[in-house]
């Protein structure tokens, strides 16, 4: 039974096996076992936070996500971004995305813009060769 911060990856993996049967059957609020159930969300969120951190996605991983979620085709996202060859350039990462481009996207599609701006390799770039970031040069 883990009632301290977690600091091995053999205490993380006995949390993750006394906390699943919580989610099996919902514990009633205010009872025992709902208080065990948040003491071990906190201190597995806070070992995974310091230990398996999730970084920022990817821009491009972000537009393809909202494609699927919202039911947006790479026609749609062609006639967002200005044509369908310069949709299908930011999808396969041969195209960087512009600030226009960012700001369509985060009006019109709700897509948060910070998750948009990140810097990223281009398809066939080196390590020798940094990414830059989103270029202001107006969409052609």
């Amino acid at each position: 039974m883990i009632n301290r911060p977690i600091r091995t990856e053999a205490e993380y993996k006995a949390a993750l096996a006394e906390i699943e049967p919580y989610f099996a059957r919902e514990p009633e609020e205010g009872s025992a076992d709902a208080d065990r159930f948040d003491l071990l969300t906190v201190l597995i969120e806070a070992y995974e936070e310091r230990h398996h951190p999730i970084g920022p996605p990817h821009p491009i991983e972000m537009i393809r996500h909202r494609m699927r979620t919202a039911g947006y085709t790479q026609a749609d996202l062609g006639e967002l971004l200005g044509s369908r060859a310069r949709a299908s350039e930011v999808l396969a990462k041969k195209r960087r995305l512009t600030l226009p481009m960012i700001w369509k996207l985060s009006q019109r599609w709700k897509i948060p813009a910070e998750a948009l701006v990140a810097p990223y390799r281009l398809a066939g770039e080196t390590r020798r060769n940094p990414p830059a970031g989103p270029s202001s040069r107006k969409a052609a």
